[in-house]
């Protein structure tokens, strides 16, 4: 159910007498006036009903003594060049400082029609806002009591009853009564009742596409965003949720790989068994059968082992030549090599070095104008 609460806003000049509950007010559900008053009766029309639903709303109507209307017409400019040239138009006929003065001109819904304007102050905003937020109220809007009266049939005009107040409505202008200066305003036009009906229908006509709202501009309210609890306590899950799988992942793969290490050992000790060595762990066993190894020449003291790296480092040198190469029982590696340019054997030891051997080097110049160096590779990293 959509439930709206009309409240008539006290003339700025009242503001100070009384406590405020006295206002003119409606209270409309679905499109229906379902209550009404001027008492303190919209308190508990705005307060008991209400469950905390978004359709549930507050609409102020501001008096016509301090926001008199305006209709300006601009036949061959669009909506929104027009409603901005009526807020121009209205500042410069308008008395009083400009900066002091707040101007809300409301779109036409098509070129050519009248773009409404109302002129208040910047302190008339200021005492309604101040004195709804001391009653704890947030209106949705604000909107000019005077917008509410519909226009007159020609050559006449409407003295209508809009909350507290006596409203003439003219051809394009809107604005409290005054016995004495009616008259002289209506001149030769007839002034005509309007009837409370008809008064009823316009303003809920009014309150459903309002022609101008003066929360705009420098008072337009600033976005909130709120929180659905459900969706607030499903995004807390879902991070309790992800901090665990952050924590089980590395803990998941610390088992596996401890897991598979334990495997790999054993699968070792179990090799190292079937070849006659007896060892405890698997770094056991490996170093069993490294030294088994070099003692009968192999593992990584072979020939094949430190030559293999050589000629690999050779690869990525295509100048350099092998001149010697010899092989010690220790796992050490002799040669010789010759290139056009030092650069190109250090490339080499580089390479070498970076495999993790440790490499000597001797420099020496060669019969035929090439460079030369006696190296020595370490077998074993």
């Amino acid at each position: 159910m959509t439930r709206t609460l009309v409240l008539w806003l006290p003339p700025v000049a009242t503001l100070g007498e009384g406590d405020g509950r006295d206002a003119a007010w409606l209270r409309i559900d679905d499109g229906v006036v379902v209550d009404s008053g001027q008492d303190d009766g919209w308190v508990d029309a705005w307060e008991k009903p209400r469950d905390d639903s978004p359709d549930d709303r507050l609409i102020a109507l501001a008096p016509a003594a301090d926001v008199p209307l305006r209709w300006l017409h601009y036949p061959d400019a669009a909506p929104a060049q027009a409603a901005a040239a009526a807020r121009i138009d209205a500042l410069k006929n308008s008395l009083g400082d400009a900066a002091a003065l707040h101007v809300v001109a409301g779109q036409p819904a098509g070129e050519g029609q009248a773009v409404p304007v109302a002129v208040t102050t910047h302190a008339a905003m200021t005492a309604w806002t101040d004195w709804m937020k001391a009653r704890g109220l947030t209106p949705a809007a604000i909107i000019p009591s005077a917008a509410a009266v519909p226009p007159p049939e020609p050559d006449t005009l409407w003295m209508a009853e809009v909350g507290s107040e006596r409203i003439v409505r003219t051809a394009d202008r809107a604005y409290v009564s005054d016995p004495e200066l009616d008259p002289l305003i209506a001149g030769g036009h007839a002034a005509l009742p309007l009837d409370a009906d008809r008064m009823r229908e316009s303003l809920l006509l009014t309150l459903a596409a309002p022609p101008l709202d003066l929360l705009s501009g420098g008072w337009k309210p600033k976005r909130r965003w709120s929180v659905d609890p459900a969706m607030l306590r499903l995004a807390k899950r879902l991070a309790i949720a992800l901090v665990a799988v952050s924590l089980l992942i590395p803990i998941i793969y610390a088992v596996r790989l401890s897991s598979d290490t334990g495997r790999a050992d054993e699968a070792v000790v179990a090799m190292a068994k079937k070849a006659g060595v007896t060892a405890t762990d698997a770094t056991a066993a490996e170093a069993e059968l490294d030294r088994r190894l070099a003692a009968a020449g192999g593992g990584p003291l072979a020939f094949s082992v430190p030559a293999s790296a050589l000629y690999d480092a050779m690869g990525d040198a295509p100048g350099v030549t092998l001149k010697t190469l010899s092989h010690r029982t220790d796992g050490t590696l002799t040669t010789t090599l010759a290139a056009p340019r030092v650069e190109d054997i250090n490339q080499v030891l580089l390479a070498l070095q970076a495999r993790g051997y440790r490499v000597t080097a001797q420099p020496m110049a060669g019969s035929d104008g090439q460079q030369m160096a006696n190296i020595t590779i370490r077998a074993v990293p």
